[in-house]
């Protein structure tokens, strides 16, 4: 279905462009309404997002893992907090404004989102157990809850297993081709 929804997204097929819509816009607007957005926010980051994919996907043919839906849901997140962030910057930097072109902003979202599609295969690279106390971890659960949702039997082990998998899932990343161009802007 994601290959239907990609190649739609190119033709300009009104038909699936509404069945997606229909399937995603809501959620990304609660997302963008609960996070100091508007309507009129949320309407044009899904329209970025969905030109993104587009133009991305023209350029590179890539493969999306998870649903299509939570796929560009992932994307209005990432440019709606980058929007947040340079939004913030304007504000509380008086001296210097730098409003960013759309072109750069679009590229930084790209990036980000490349990042984290990177990020996502290596932690599915690293063990069943390293995965799990790193998404605990990542979730900010408390070592103490840890310790009660695993099979360890202090807070320091899981400190230092957590220690460990953020290693090894770091050691990944960077033995990965892709880490040097992504790794800085």
């Amino acid at each position: 279905m994601t290959e239907v929804f990609l190649k739609a997204l190119i033709k300009g097929d009104s038909k699936v462009i509404s069945k997606i819509y229909k399937t995603t816009f809501l959620s990304v607007q609660k997302f963008i309404l609960q996070n100091k957005g508007n309507e009129q926010d949320s309407e044009d980051i899904f329209q970025k997002a969905l030109l993104q994919i587009v133009v991305r996907y023209k350029r590179e043919k890539f493969e999306i893992t998870s649903s299509f839906e939570a796929y560009l849901f992932t994307v209005c997140k990432n440019l709606w907090r980058r929007e947040l962030n340079s939004y913030r910057k304007r504000v509380t930097n008086t001296e210097v404004i730098e409003l960013k072109s759309d072109y750069r902003d679009n590229s930084l979202a790209l990036v980000e989102q490349k990042r984290q599609e990177l990020f996502i295969e290596k932690l599915n690279e690293i063990s069943d157990n390293c995965r799990n106390i790193l998404t605990l971890f990542f979730a900010k659960t408390s070592y103490a809850d840890i310790v009660e949702n695993t099979e360890y039997n202090s807070e320091s082990v899981v400190r230092q297993r957590v220690f460990k998998c953020k290693k090894k899932l770091t050691d990944l990343i960077k033995k990965d081709v892709r880490y040097n161009s992504l790794k800085e802007l």
